[in-house]
């Protein structure tokens, strides 16, 4: 498998910066309109402009037939929901939306878990150690370490809080297509699977659920659903494996290194 990985050059990194920026800052601009009362439609068509004005195509918008610019996930929803008029948000919430932006051909992917108005301490919880794993994912993305490391840094901070790790959807390699080689799963092993080299570029995305890790595919063949219908929660930066360690490309540029 590793012979299809697409490795980028200094040059090409820093050409998705771009891409990332709008990603991060559209994703950062819907989330300051999570609140209730409002559509997951109305969502998706002010990412969608707000992509367009920066000089962005969304990259979720056709992809494989989605109709959505973001993908907009509820409570027991994990991922690829799909944005319409009739899901109104509610004070009690959690919502993940994924967005993505094409620029000159690269894209930037990433995804955030949004309280809606006060939630419960449980949901806050689960989103807090949710990100928490996003981060532990995103820092041991570096030269010499390997794939379970990134895994195995998610799962162990997920599973010590008594949470299930989604197996069945993974993160990826991103580049001139959203969906590269190699797969990057949230579990693992350390010091196992694939080695990591400078110039992989990888979407890391812990899916966490906060009882069981499986899951369930719905009949409009998007959305993902807990098989046992508790909140699930999904964060998500796309990062490139540099000579000096993780860089955050889904971000606005203060901020590209882990903190």
């Amino acid at each position: 498998m590793a012979r299809n990985i697409i490795k980028k050059s200094p040059a090409q990194i820093e050409a998705m910066k771009e891409a990332g920026r709008i990603s991060a800052k559209v994703l950062r601009e819907v989330g300051a309109l999570v609140k209730p009362g409002v559509s997951t439609l109305e969502l998706d068509r002010f990412v969608e402009t707000m992509i367009r004005l920066e000089g962005g195509i969304p990259a979720f918008k056709g992809y494989g037939g989605f109709p959505g610019s973001i993908c907009a996930s509820l409570n027991e929803q994990i991922v690829h929901g799909i944005p319409s008029a009739d899901v109104i948000l509610k004070e009690g919430d959690i919502i993940s939306i994924d967005t993505g932006a094409i620029v000159d051909g690269w894209v930037g992917d990433n995804a955030w878990t949004f309280a809606v108005g006060k939630i419960s301490a449980e949901k806050q919880r689960l989103l807090d150690i949710t990100e928490k794993c996003m981060w532990a994912g995103l820092d041991a993305a570096r030269p010499g370490n390997r794939m379970g490391d990134i895994g195995s840094a998610v799962q162990e901070i997920a599973e010590a809080a008594g949470y299930g790790v989604v197996r069945d959807y993974v993160g990826h390699g991103i580049g001139r297509d959203m969906h590269e080689e190699p797969n990057v799963p949230n579990y693992g092993r350390r010091h196992t699977g694939l080695k990591l080299e400078v110039g992989m570029v990888l979407a890391i995305e812990p899916m966490i659920n906060m009882g069981t890790f499986r899951t369930k595919q719905m009949s409009d063949g998007w959305l993902v659903c807990t098989q046992d219908g508790l909140p699930s929660a999904h964060f998500e930066k796309t990062v490139a494996i540099t000579e000096d360690g993780p860089l955050i490309l889904t971000t606005e540029p203060d901020h590209r290194r882990p903190v």
